[in-house]
């Protein structure tokens, strides 16, 4: 850049930048990095959204009220997601900038896992799996909070996004498995790529449920996950996968994520909270016992925030030395 250019106004070096290509996009799209030119010599203009206004509700409410042009990507039981835009102009063209996921009507459990919480790691050993956690995870699939993952497997709701049915490795009903989008993913931008595969069985509830007698299951799982994986998105290939399941999760019914190797990682694919899949492969194979050996009976460590009812009930009790509360 020569002296003279070096002393123009900012906001008119902007002006006279002329796109070349794109160099990078983050994989939550907030941020490229875009080849150009300012007088015939090249530079970089890396942009990034601002944060959102949240200083006060009139800001939240300006934000609220700035959203146009709401396209309803799906919707199952209480859980609806769309593409939308922020200040676009009547009649423009300008593509969404807004991923919107609505949990309506939530519950207080949503509330807590939303909100600014501290976070704690937490061990789990298989005795408090057996006398507190489990209770806990029968409690809540009690509470019909499977509900929208059943109209799935059942037929009932999302089928069009379905991309994959298979019947297992021996045909057997329980082995089967369906592959959709993930509701986070805008289901275009490879670099982000977020499948989930959700197993028709229900007798497995977590990873916990997991033996090794499952073994040949997983693995069959495994295989067609990636080979059915790159067959519908060409543009990948099966070393640009990951697979992992999470624990706790959100949900007590066994699934699988899938998503591209560069998807920048948040707490979702943190350590202490997603566990891939062929490390738990190669914890089964090495277990000591019989078939009926699993991951129930080994210790795990995972993060909590301090707003769950795990912590609350459970692990913020044990730590105190106090006995856990009753689910």
């Amino acid at each position: 850049m020569s002296t003279n250019d070096a002393k123009v106004a900012p906001e008119a070096l902007i002006s006279k930048f002329e796109v070349i290509r794109l160099l990078k996009q983050d994989q939550s799209g907030r941020r490229i990095a875009i080849l150009g030119t300012i007088d015939n010599q090249q530079g970089i203009l890396i942009a990034e959204r601002a944060a959102f206004a949240t200083e006060s509700p009139e800001a939240l409410q300006a934000f609220h009220t700035a959203i146009t042009d709401v396209n309803n990507l799906g919707d199952n039981d209480i859980y609806r997601w769309y593409l939308a835009s922020s200040h676009s102009v009547p009649g423009s063209q300008q593509p969404p900038d807004l991923k919107l996921n609505l949990i309506w009507p939530c519950t207080e459990s949503h509330i807590k896992k939303y909100s600014e919480q501290i976070v704690r790691m937490v061990t789990e050993t298989p005795e408090i799996y057996r006398d507190s956690i489990r209770p806990y995870m029968s409690a809540k699939r009690e509470e019909g909070r499977l509900n929208w993952v059943f109209n799935i497997l059942e037929g009932r709701t999302e089928q069009e996004d379905v991309i994959l049915r298979d019947k297992g490795h021996d045909g057997a009903e329980e082995g089967g498995f369906l592959v959709l989008p993930d509701l986070n993913w805008d289901r275009k931008t490879m670099g982000s790529l977020h499948l989930l595969a959700l197993v028709m069985r229900r007798d497995i509830w977590s990873l916990r449920d997991l033996k090794k007698k499952h073994i040949p299951w997983l693995k069959y799982l495994r295989e067609r996950l990636l080979e059915e994986t790159v067959r519908v998105y060409p543009q990948l290939e099966t070393d640009q996968l990951k697979l992992y399941v999470h624990y706790q999760p959100t949900y007590y019914h066994f699934h699988v994520h899938i998503v591209n190797v560069m998807l920048e990682a948040g707490a979702t694919q943190a350590t202490g909270k997603a566990f891939g899949l062929e490390n738990i492969i190669s914890q089964l194979e090495t277990l000591d016992g019989d078939e009926e050996a699993g991951m129930a009976d080994v210790s795990l460590t995972y993060f909590l925030g301090e707003a769950s009812e795990l912590w609350s009930n459970v692990f913020g009790p044990l730590k105190r030395g106090e006995k856990p509360l009753p689910n």
